[in-house]
C-alpha cells in the first residue's frame, strides 16, 4: 500500500521536476554504492575541454554530497520549489522551464570557469528558490519555527543558515545572482518603458516539450468525421 502511494506520488510529479530530482538521487546512490566517485563528476574545465569529458557539464549539477543532513536538506528544497515553479508560473510552459534550466546552468558554468567551484547543484537550487520567491512576494514563510518573513527573504535566510553551518556562501551568492538575472530579464525588464523580452525560448524546445495548441478557427473537412456521414441506405446490418 505504501509502495502504491509512493509510486502514485512519484508519477504525479511534473516531468522536469521528476527527471531532475531522480537524476540527483540516482547519482548520489551510485556514489554511495561506489559505482562511481565524486572525482568523476566534479566540474573541471581542463578535463572538459582537453580530455573531452563533457558529462561533467551536467554531473556537477547532480551531486549534492554524501547521504546526510545536507543532502536531504537540499533535496527537500529542490523538490519543493522546482515543483511549485513548474506547477505554478510555468504551468503549461515546460519548454520555458527547460530553457530557464539551460540559461541558469550556462551562466553558472561560465562563472565556474573563473572560480574554484566543483559542484553547482546547490547554487542551482538557490536559483529556483529565488525565482519562486520573487514571483510570490506576499507569501509568509516560517523557517524551522524560528523565523517569520516574506518569501523574497527566503534565499537570504538560506544563505545565513549555510553560513551558520560553516559552509562557504559563494555558492549561495552565485545562485541568488543568476536567479536575479533571470528574474530581471524575464519579469522586470520587459515591463519597463522601452523594454522588451530578451529571453526567447528556442522553437525546437517548444516542439519537443510543449503540446501544440489547437487552432480554434480550424474547421475539419467532412471526411475527417466519418461518423457524421449518412450511412448508405443500401447497406443492411448482417
Amino acid at each position: 500500500m505504501a509502495y502504491q502511494g509512493f509510486a502514485q506520488e512519484y508519477l504525479g510529479m511534473p516531468a522536469v521536476t521528476r527527471a531532475y530530482t531522480t537524476a540527483c538521487v540516482l547519482t548520489t546512490a551510485a556514489v554511495q554504492l561506489e559505482f562511481i566517485t565524486p572525482f568523476q563528476l566534479y566540474f573541471n574545465p581542463d578535463l572538459i575541454f582537453r580530455k573531452f569529458q563533457i558529462w561533467r557539464l551536467i554531473t556537477n549539477f547532480l551531486f549534492f554530497g554524501p547521504l546526510g543532513f545536507s543532502f536531504f536538506f537540499n533535496m527537500i528544497f529542490l523538490y519543493r520549489y522546482c515543483r511549485m515553479l513548474e506547477e505554478g508560473s510555468f504551468r503549461g510552459r515546460t519548454a520555458d522551464f527547460v530553457f530557464m534550466f539551460l540559461f541558469g546552468g550556462f551562466l553558472m558554468t561560465l562563472f565556474g570557469l573563473f572560480a574554484s567551484l566543483f559542484f553547482l547543484g546547490q547554487a542551482f537550487t538557490i536559483m529556483l528558490v529565488y525565482v519562486w520567491s520573487r514571483r510570490n512576494p506576499y507569501i509568509r514563510m516560517n523557517f524551522f519555527g524560528l523565523l517569520n518573513f516574506q518569501a523574497p527573504f527566503l534565499p537570504w535566510v538560506l544563505m545565513g543558515f549555510s553560513l551558520l553551518l560553516g559552509n562557504s556562501i559563494i555558492i549561495d551568492l552565485l545562485g541568488i545572482a543568476v536567479g536575479h538575472i533571470y528574474y530581471f530579464l524575464e519579469d522586470v525588464f520587459p515591463n519597463q518603458p522601452g523594454g522588451k523580452k530578451l529571453l526567447l525560448t528556442p522553437g525546437f524546445l517548444k516542439m519537443v516539450f510543449d503540446t501544440p495548441e489547437e487552432d480554434p478557427n480550424y474547421n475539419p473537412l467532412p471526411e475527417d468525421h466519418p461518423e457524421d456521414q449518412p450511412r448508405d441506405q443500401n447497406q443492411h446490418p448482417q
